[in-house]
């Protein structure tokens, strides 16, 4: 439900993302739709762990028979770790991925046509579905310091062989050249954003700043930092963060 008492003409928003490559994404239609500016500002940034203290997690890689990858980063990170501890990943290691688009990163780092590799279809409940039927591999899991439960949860939970390996940190990006600058709405994809928010300026007030919010841990995030969320997405009738922002603001620029 929008808040009607905090209905405001949108004539600018800020997306805490970086800006998409291509021309024709659904933020340069809802501004060119709308004759609203929509900045990009990515508000949080990837830093790997360095190889000292990845080895204080005293994690055998090859002593593991599958590899859990969850995002492009951590096949980053993982396969770039591996180089610098000159690890050569076996032929018969297998790989369980979360989407088809991290599966086939992989080529970047091994022969494809050659692995085993399981694929889900894009969210974790796909991958634990696989991993169902997979009990009895010795799994390694290239994580962020900040990641979602679920996929460790279940291996623990099911009594599963695995090791979590933290390979990169999510940081707070330095954003103060923004202190001076208001936008209308601020578009946030997770508690990290909302975290680095507050790192970047501990004395934010929200004011007349409508706040959006996808998904519902980022949603609970906004709440928890004291904030009003005032745009949710996905939605029903609007499952993507662009379709949710245009539906205020055909209810906030009505003239």
């Amino acid at each position: 439900m929008i808040d009607k008492s905090r209905l405001e003409k949108v004539k600018s928003i800020l997306v805490s993302q970086p800006k998409p490559s291509a021309e024709d994404s659904p933020y340069h239609q809802l501004a060119e739709k709308y004759g609203i500016k929509v900045d990009f500002r990515q508000f949080i940034s990837i830093e790997p762990v360095n190889l000292k203290e990845f080895r204080k997690q005293k994690i055998d890689v090859l002593a593991h028979t599958a590899v859990i990858f969850t995002s492009r980063n951590a096949v980053d990170h993982y396969f770039e770790l591996c180089k610098e501890m000159k690890v050569e990943m076996p032929s018969d290691m297998k790989y369980f991925c979360i989407s088809d688009q991290t599966a086939n990163y992989l080529q970047k780092y091994i022969v494809i046509r050659k692995r085993k590799i399981f694929t889900g279809s894009k969210t974790a409940q796909d991958l634990i579905e696989i991993l169902k039927k997979h009990k009895n591999e010795k799994y390694v899991f290239p994580c962020s310091d900040i990641r979602k439960n679920d996929i460790p949860d279940f291996l623990t939970e099911n009594g599963y062989e695995f090791s979590e390996a933290i390979i990169y940190k999510t940081v707070a990006s330095d954003l103060s050249d923004l202190a001076d600058v208001n936008y209308d709405v601020i578009a946030f994809f997770s508690p990290s954003g909302i975290n680095s928010l507050f790192v970047n300026f501990p004395d934010f007030k929200q004011n007349k700043t409508r706040i959006a919010a996808f998904g519902p841990t980022t949603a609970q995030a906004v709440r928890d930092a004291g904030l009003i969320l005032d745009i949710e997405a996905p939605m029903p009738n609007a499952p993507s963060m662009t379709g949710a922002i245009e539906v205020y603001i055909k209810e906030s620029n009505k003239k």
